[in-house]
């Protein structure tokens, strides 16, 4: 019951604050102006990861006590957001970006949250600590990537966060479940405004906060306790923009277009997963729905991998890799049909 509370308030306080932002960020032209490499024709106002971070913050006012190391989780997220804003109104250089990501990362590192799947030891403790700068920065960026379409990186951080939520509620990890469930509700509150003729987005403020929030709250939970095979939990929920980052980057650096971590960064282009769906022939309301499936697909796989014996989740990650097959063959068919073709509403 207070699980419900917390959804309804959250997303109403979200759904009515973005009507303010809306109307503040285009006061001050703070919109994201159409260019070559934009998918919309006229200026949206930016400012709605304000939006989702203000929901958020009702959420912990409403529940005050979050989980131990959690509160590293949500000052490294805060600084991430914080960064965000600041470069969606006015841009910042990819160097610091990227400097500013790994800071914060360093912050959750070095308080006790990474991955725990090496023996113990100098040469364990580091490989994992990098391992885990790795995920927060990669998550955190390949969220920012998937904010291609209306609604489709809300969306998806809807699904996402659900899975999240569902899995720390059976895994009895209660404490921890409140923090998915605060920023389910943030995302549902604000997605009538994003979805579909977008009135406003989120910027990379919204985007980057809840991909490295999806990634500190995946490294925070205890997923393979008994198999180290279901380490692959997070990685399946997360994994249709983890996947296209990956699949992207090695095209990129294969054909020469980025060289270093700066310049990956830095790099932005129709070149991703939804822009070829679109190339294919989906609508982008059809493009954003298909990747909500498959992200609520491998959502189910990864609820599957949490209740398998070593064999059965074998074959649930076999049957993930399948869904990461089709997609790859989509991409690939997609840059196949990509000359000539503009993506529009």
């Amino acid at each position: 019951m207070i699980q419900l509370f917390l959804l309804v308030v959250i997303s109403a306080v979200t759904f009515l604050v973005t009507f303010i932002v809306r109307n503040i960020a285009s006061c001050l032209d703070i919109v994201d102006k159409p260019s070559a490499r934009k998918v919309h024709k006229s200026p949206v106002p930016l400012l709605g990861g304000l939006c989702i971070y203000i929901g958020f913050i009702t959420g912990l006012m409403l529940n005050p006590n979050p989980t131990g190391n959690l509160k590293l989780i949500l000052m490294g997220a805060s600084i991430i957001f914080l960064m965000g804003l600041i470069d969606d109104i006015r841009k910042l250089s990819a160097k610091l970006r990227l400097v500013v990501q790994m800071a914060a990362s360093l912050i959750v590192i070095f308080g006790g949250i990474r991955l725990t799947f090496l023996p113990r030891g100098f040469l364990g403790n580091f490989t994992e600590m990098f391992i885990t700068l790795v995920w927060l920065v990669g998550v955190t960026n390949a969220f920012n990537y998937l904010d291609g379409l209306d609604g489709l990186a809300c969306g998806s951080a809807i699904i996402n966060t659900f899975y999240f939520w569902l899995l720390f509620y059976v895994t009895r990890q209660i404490n921890l479940s409140v923090i998915p469930l605060i920023l389910l509700s943030a995302c549902l509150g604000f997605l009538p405004h994003n979805f579909r003729r977008a009135k406003i987005f989120l910027g990379d403020a919204g985007s980057m906060f809840l991909g490295f929030m999806l990634a500190g709250i995946s490294v925070a939970g205890n997923w393979a306790q008994d198999s180290v095979i279901k380490i692959a939990i997070p990685i399946l929920i997360l994994g249709v923009p983890i996947f296209d980052m990956t699949f992207t980057t090695i095209v990129r650096i294969k054909e020469g277009k980025i060289k270093n971590l700066v310049e990956w960064l830095k790099y932005a282009g129709k070149d991703h997963f939804h822009h070829y769906l679109v190339y294919l022939g989906f609508p982008p309301l059809g493009a954003v729905l298909f990747i909500w499936t498959c992200t609520f697909f491998l959502g189910i796989s990864a609820i599957m991998l949490g209740n398998d014996r070593a064999w059965e989740g074998i074959l649930t990650l076999f049957q993930a890799c399948v869904i990461f097959a089709i997609i790859g063959i989509l991409i690939v068919v997609g840059r196949k049909r990509r000359s000539g073709w503009s993506i529009e509403e």
